[in-house]
């Protein structure tokens, strides 16, 4: 059971010694990135260039190695008080001690103003480290990935400026010790996200899939700061450790207000619903594909969309007090899950299947967040199931957005199915590493995401029988079985029209495909060898996951779940049912599948749009908000601005008088000056007669 544990924190230790305070672990977690995004900004493009790609995995390296040492030998000396020095806090200390194992590494005062305090420091536990080796291990797989992908590419040292940057933020968003510094860190991920979407921004659609991701997440954000709001005013502080650390004080205002603390939680929600692309917030995903494929398996599948779902899972402490937002929580994902998963059916661009999927394993994971309605006995497992989904999500996902940009390199920029097919032959490793995150995606047994997918359906099963609302769980589990079953089915339905069939490539791949480089290739291998067997190693075999998360401050105690055979066995035959569908249609019928559209008429044609979403939200805010613009700037011309006009031309009127005389003509000053002579003597004449 201590076997992970114990492997990694016997090559840490030497390391760990001396300089390597726990403080200064913490630090460097953040801060490579950090110094490796200012030095390719400042040396990237004038002498680093090709090379920028070397500071930025350097710096992920280094990222990783110290979420390594956090991990596995920190934050267990702190859990068994051995180093009972590791904690310290600016922040409050003695209640720091007792807000569970944490590490903490106190940076520099921000603001210090009458009541409010608000400091930079950085603070990981349990679920914040799990989720600091995941996004360092993701993103340095991917950085060494992407230096193959983008050789040659004009903006390289760019590119590799904005990953760092996006790492650090990510990194300070999941170390952040307050909602403030977490609400800051949230829109600094989604200004890097808006920064790689629109990468080539030459490409009309890479620009306008940029602003699209960053105008629907400010709709989400909105909430999120009212939620914030709420927090401040309600308990008078936003740090993690006085408003999840004090379950009496929440009680007491569930229990005074619970409509208070239920919008409180909604509010939150909605800002993870924009950063995690949940329905109806999730149309900006699939267009973020427009941006490098490494951007798409780093930002869009494996971390920045995942912040919702680590933003809920720590406010468990306040959302287990307010049932009816674990029911939203649960129902909008579930919907996003069958939503996204019936769309996904139809699509031909491979990497918008991948985007879709993505779309519909976050509702996976919000579905689990919301089974934690079944109370707090019940909280830390439904909690867990989200989180653990999370963590392979992340490996067999990058993994299958990687091997989808190997096939897009090697087709020559070319990503519709149609166009290309039987590439197994041509591109050997990229097919053996697509299908293995393509069976961990479908929860083939005993692969990653079969793990993680039963213990979202044991925790709803569990909040079927044990939450105020019953039913409303029975239906979320069979959503979640049926997008299960789709899920299959459509990620195969990919991996049969791209590797299987008869051998077909566009013209713009030249005569013969080339295979990914080494540098691509093998993070594509680790992430296979993950894809594979990583949900096995962290959960049944040594259940280092569950019982490592349980030790997050605030998540309620609970005993241990067993294996649950009689899912297991529902998950496999759905996953094999879904694959043998796909095999059946695409592999023994695929001279007959393009009469599949004709077959399903107005059903398919509402997959192939994408349920006419974008056209919805067009015609229902877009169009409406452009018309109220343009009354607006019409408005503004024809009233506001001639009555600014004629503000402006009465001085302008009354200096016309005077302005005649000032004509620049001798004759008319010669004659001002005898007028005025004149005047003056007849007015001395008048003075001396009277």
């Amino acid at each position: 059971m201590n076997l992970i544990p114990n492997l990694v924190a016997n090559a840490a230790t030497p390391a760990a010694e001396g300089f390597l305070t726990p403080e200064v672990v913490l630090t460097l977690i953040p801060a490579a990135p950090l110094l490796a995004a200012a030095v390719i900004a400042v040396l990237g493009k004038p002498l680093l260039k090709e090379r920028s790609h070397l500071v930025t995995v350097a710096a992920f390296l280094v990222s990783f190695a110290m979420s390594l040492v956090l991990m596995f030998q920190d934050l267990p000396a702190v859990a068994t008080q051995t180093a009972p020095d590791v904690v310290t806090s600016a922040i409050d200390h003695d209640h720091q001690l007792t807000y569970g194992p944490a590490v903490v590494a106190p940076i520099f005062q921000w603001v210090d103003i009458g009541n409010v305090n608000v400091r930079v420091d950085l603070r990981a536990d349990a679920i914040s480290a799990m989720m600091l080796v995941m996004v360092t291990g993701v993103s340095l797989l991917v950085a060494l990935f992407a230096s193959g992908y983008m050789h040659g590419d004009p903006g390289y040292p760019r590119f590799f400026g904005a990953v760092s940057l996006f790492v650090f933020s990510m990194t300070m968003l999941v170390l952040a010790p307050s909602f403030l510094m977490l609400f800051v860190f949230w829109e600094a991920v989604g200004l890097c996200s808006y920064l790689l979407i629109g990468f080539w921004f030459k490409k009309p659609s890479a620009a306008a899939a940029a602003k699209k991701a960053f105008v629907v997440n400010r709709i989400g954000d909105f909430g999120f700061i009212l939620g914030i709001f709420l927090i401040w005013k309600n308990i008078g502080s936003l740090t993690f450790a006085d408003v999840l650390g004090r379950p009496d004080k929440l009680e007491a205002l569930a229990t005074q207000s619970p409509e208070l603390v239920t919008a409180i939680c909604l509010l939150l929600f909605l800002g993870a619903m924009g950063k995690s692309a949940q329905f109806p917030l999730h149309v900006w995903l699939p267009d973020a594909m427009e941006g490098p494929t490494p951007v798409s398996a780093l930002i869009h599948a494996a971390t920045m969309v995942t912040a919702g779902v680590y933003m809920v899972a720590r406010c468990t402490p306040l959302f287990v007090l307010a049932p009816q937002a674990q029911v939203v929580v649960s129902s909008i994902g579930a919907i996003t899950a069958l939503v996204a998963a019936l769309t996904a059916l139809t699509q031909y661009d491979l990497k918008r299947v991948m985007a879709y999927s993505t779309v519909s394993q976050l509702g996976y994971m919000f579905m689990a967040l919301g089974a934690a309605g079944a109370g707090k006995d019940h909280a830390t497992f439904a909690v867990t199931a989200a989180m653990f989904h999370l963590f392979t999500h992340a490996y067999f996902k990058a993994l299958l957005f990687l091997a989808s940009g190997s096939v897009m390199h090697a087709m020559g920029d070319v990503i519709d199915m149609r166009r290309f097919s039987g590439l197994k032959h041509a591109l050997p490793i990229t097919h053996w590493t697509f299908l293995c995150g393509a069976g961990a995606l479908a929860g083939l047994p005993l692969l990653a995401g079969f793990w993680s997918k039963d213990d979202i359906l044991a925790a709803l099963q569990t909040a079927a029988e044990h939450s105020p609302y019953p039913q409303v769980y029975k239906l979320i589990f069979v959503v979640a079985a049926v997008t299960a079953l789709l899920t299959a089915f459509y990620t195969f339905r990919a991996y049969f029209l791209t590797f299987h069939g008869p051998e077909k490539f566009p013209e713009e791949a030249g005569h013969h495909p080339h295979e990914a480089t080494p540098v691509m290739a093998w993070p594509l291998r680790i992430l296979a060898v993950c894809a594979l067997g990583i949900g096995l190693l962290v959960g049944p075999l040594t259940h280092w996951f569950p019982d490592n998360l349980a030790q997050t401050p605030g998540l309620p105690h609970h005993e241990a779940h067993g294996m649950h055979f009689g899912l297991m066995a529902i998950s496999a035959i759905i996953a094999l049912v879904g694959v043998g569908v796909a095999f059946a249609v695409y592999v023994k019928g695929r001279s007959s599948i393009d009469g599949l559209p004709g077959k399903f008429g107005p059903l398919h044609k509402l997959s192939l749009n994408k349920f006419y979403f974008d056209e919805i939200f067009t015609g229902a805010i877009v169009l409406p908000l452009r018309g109220l613009a343009k009354l607006s700037f019409a408005f503004d011309q024809l009233l506001i601005d001639p009555i600014v006009d004629l503000f402006g031309a009465i001085p302008r009127w009354f200096s016309s008088i005077p302005r005649v005389l000032h004509n620049g003509l001798v004759s008319s000053y010669a004659i001002v000056m005898f007028t005025g002579l004149l005047v003056i003597v007849l007015f001395a004449l008048q003075v001396l007669a009277g």
